[in-house]
């Protein structure tokens, strides 16, 4: 019976793919606007600090600027787990940098 209602009426189908049309839009904007794509495509780092004492780091990240930021960024992972932005024109910052530079020369 809800067959016949549908053919009966010609424009039943122009409006369900309208309504499927407009689904299909809302799903895809929803994805665009929420999904990142591999990484964040924006700075990590919004706020920097001087510097922060060799012994309470453990592991460093410097990210070079790119398309996702045109900066380049200094990441610390200190040994409690928080992350931490060093400024990279710090004389602190560059003291970390050379000093990993060199140990990885030296492995």
């Amino acid at each position: 019976m809800a067959r016949a209602a549908l053919s009966a009426n010609p424009s039943n189908p122009r409006l369900l793919r309208a309504a499927l049309l407009l689904l299909l839009l809302v799903a895809a904007g929803r994805r665009a606007a929420g999904a990142p794509l591999a990484n964040e495509l924006r700075c990590q780092c919004l706020q920097t600090l001087q510097g922060i004492h060799l012994k309470n780091i453990q592991s460093v990240e410097v990210k070079r600027p790119g398309p996702h930021c045109d900066q380049t960024e200094v990441i610390a992972t200190l040994k409690n787990g928080q992350k931490a932005c060093l400024n990279p024109a710090s004389p602190m910052a560059k003291k970390i940098i050379e000093k990993i530079l060199n140990s990885d020369k030296s492995n």
